[in-house]
């Protein structure tokens, strides 16, 4: 297509532009779960820090306990002890701390944490617009079929695009009638030129012949891409670097494109003058007005653009004043080329572009624009408007959903012809987000789970219950952030960020449930109960630690519960060393583990010991073997079985 290759004299399109779950209590007299005892998971943790231990992971569960259940006073006490103990925590932590804070009418340092919160997440940039995305093509079907597409029965065998509305008509550019010839490659010449034509918009959708605008408009050069003011008193068009008579080239000697503003005036289009920002040394085109036309959108590849050619907008201030052009940004442009910008009645940006993944050559996209000036997703219009060949000038009349847009598609008249359509569904980018609430243990479906959909401020946005085979679903939209929060009896509440995929289609999210309301019996490990690490003795070392402590604490916590619990203290080693040496150093471990409880108040009558030396790894670190310091630490480890609970 010529409009996109770079040439002096060809046009725009030739100069690269186109171109809340409560802890449960235990129900004794329960004739189901008769023969076993549970332990809550939290009411342990509790019961551990208040004994003075600090733990990270601890505090953050005690303190969502609590925040998820709406009691942020008793939240706070936790969040402190997080933030006091570590401050580096995720964006959803600072949240809720600044949340409790407030509750406790500490405005002050809530403002604070409110700060970093901002900080972290305004840093984060997780919208990358297309890496890896496989299913591209997929992406764009959903959004095809939209259309009902036609020739627009004013194409000549030149050149023909670029339309825009003036009242019922329909102006655009053609190389029609200009002396010019179209090559069949699409070499042009400086001979070779577009004018400005407009041809009548019928109410049933027709349009009339067309006939050339305004001699005072068009020139010896070209012209293209107009756009006009509401109340038809102004427009606004490209042509190349010609005004008075005067043609300018850059320093290469080339004649670039140029954006132009003429005025209308006693039935007339007078006045024409350049917009303040062009140069001779870079091309601007394409012109597009805001809705309340307070701004001007086009194309240009002028020093600071990303790529080949950028979107960009630019203040009218009037009195024939502007502001500074300003890039769109990375949020529209990339390092290809962003050109055609159309504005619609409701704040939609189309664009062309050919550095997104596409159908082929430039393609439609849109983006709906926000007041604060930034923009959601871009997405593919999809076919038919967009096919193999470039697609471009994308215009819509937001009342009829009816437009126009060009394309050098084949089947068409001429070079580059122009189509009118009807939309007949409009572009939504909705995303399913789904998922599975799974025990974590056996992976089995959990049902009847709550689940929370929250935003990224943590307002609930929606709430459903998991069906027979663990399973819920949400409509949300593409590329935004939000949270599910998994309530369920028995288990502890977990909440997950996502942010949904930048194009329709779905996003699944699976949530593992932890027992909150863990069974007990004789044979069960409380190692593997309560989560605590199999890992807490230093290499050649029976020493408690000061974490070691921390999880014999839970130990101490469920047999002070459970009076009659007898448990039997199993050590294990890896195999560095002989195996009478790995004997008696586990030996010494169970031994000294059995001390550290009696001397926290257990009897010593509840308590059997042994160690098992090498004899029980867990995996296949045995004598020269090689293995990771990893892989050995996985079988220096304590079972803490219970073996009778009466």
């Amino acid at each position: 297509m010529k409009i996109k290759n770079i040439a002096v004299a060809a046009f725009l399109l030739l100069s690269a532009l186109e171109g809340n779950a409560q802890v449960q209590k235990q129900n004794k007299a329960d004739k189901e779960y008769a023969h076993l005892a549970y332990i809550d998971a939290i009411d342990t943790y509790e019961k551990v820090a208040n004994k003075g231990y600090k733990n990270e992971e601890m505090f953050q569960r005690l303190g969502n306990a609590y925040y998820f259940n709406g009691e942020l006073v008793k939240a706070v006490k936790w969040y402190n002890e997080l933030f006091e103990m570590n401050k580096e925590q995720e964006p959803e932590y600072l949240y809720r701390y600044a949340q409790t804070l407030k509750a406790v009418g500490e405005y002050a340092k809530a403002d604070e944490i409110l700060k970093a919160f901002h900080n972290k997440i305004n840093s984060d940039k997780r919208g990358i617009l297309f890496e890896n995305n496989k299913n591209y093509l997929e992406q764009i079907n959903v959004n095809s079929g939209r259309f009902e597409i036609k020739e627009a029965g004013i194409n000549s065998t030149q050149t023909d695009y670029g339309s825009a509305f003036l009242d019922n008509k329909l102006v655009f550019a053609s190389a029609r009638d200009t002396g010019g010839i179209a090559k069949k490659k699409f070499k042009w010449t400086n001979k070779s030129f577009t004018n400005l034509y407009r041809a009548e918009l019928a109410p049933d959708g027709t349009v009339g012949k067309p006939e050339r605008f305004e001699k005072k408009i068009n020139s010896k050069f070209n012209e293209s891409t107009p756009v006009f003011t509401k109340d038809g008193k102004t427009m606004y068009f490209t042509r190349n670097n010609f005004l008075g008579g005067k043609r300018k080239r850059d320093d290469q000697r080339n004649t670039l494109l140029k954006l132009y503003k003429a005025d209308f005036v006693n039935g007339k289009w007078t006045n024409i003058i350049e917009l303040p920002f062009n140069s001779d040394q870079y091309s601007t085109a394409h012109p597009a007005l805001s809705s309340d036309e307070k701004k001007l959108f086009f194309a240009s590849d002028m020093p600071g653009t990303l790529g080949q050619s950028d979107l960009y907008s630019v203040t009218i201030n009037g009195d024939n004043t502007f502001g500074k052009p300003e890039n769109l940004g990375s949020a529209i442009n990339t390092e290809g080329r962003e050109t055609f910008p159309f504005i619609s009645a409701e704040n939609e940006l189309y664009f062309a572009s050919d550095g997104r993944p596409g159908l082929g050559g430039l393609d439609v996209y849109v983006s709906q624009m926000n007041s604060d000036g930034t923009f959601t997703t871009v997405q593919n219009v999809g076919a038919p408007v967009n096919g193999k060949q470039d697609d471009f000038a994308f215009i819509i009349d937001s009342k009829t959903r009816n437009g126009f847009f060009s394309s050098n598609r084949e089947g068409g008249v001429g070079n580059d012809d122009i189509y009118k359509f009807a939309e007949t569904r409009k572009l939504t980018c909705e995303q399913t987000l789904s998922g599975t609430i799974v025990d974590s243990e056996n992976n089995a479906p959990l049902d009847n789970a709550k689940v929370v959909l929250l935003d990224e401020e943590f307002k609930t946005i929606n709430e459903a219950t998991t069906n027979a085979d663990g399973t819920y679903s949400f409509k949300v939209d593409c590329n935004k952030k939000y949270h599910v929060r998994t309530i369920k009896e028995n288990y502890e509440t977990k909440e997950i960020p996502v942010t949904t995929k930048e194009t329709a289609g779905k996003t699944e999210v699976a949530v593992p449930l932890e027992k909150r309301i863990k069974p007990i019996d004789v044979g069960t490990d409380l190692a593997k109960t309560l989560n605590i690490p199999i890992i807490y003795f230093d290499l050649d070392k029976s020493t408690i630690t000061k974490q070691a402590a921390f999880e014999l604490e839970k130990i101490i916590a469920v047999m002070q519960q459970y009076p009659k619990i007898k448990i039997d203290v199993r050590s294990h080693t890896d195999s560095r060393q002989t195996a009478k040496y790995n004997l008696d150093l586990s030996n010494r471990r169970a031994k000294s583990t059995m001390q550290w409880l009696i001397k926290s108040g257990i009897n010593k009558n509840r308590l059997t010991g042994k160690g098992y030396g090498e004899s029980q790894l867990v995996n296949k670190c045995a004598d020269n073997v090689p293995c990771t310091e990893a892989e050995h630490q996985l079988n220096r480890r304590s079972e803490f079985i219970i073996v009778s609970m009466e």
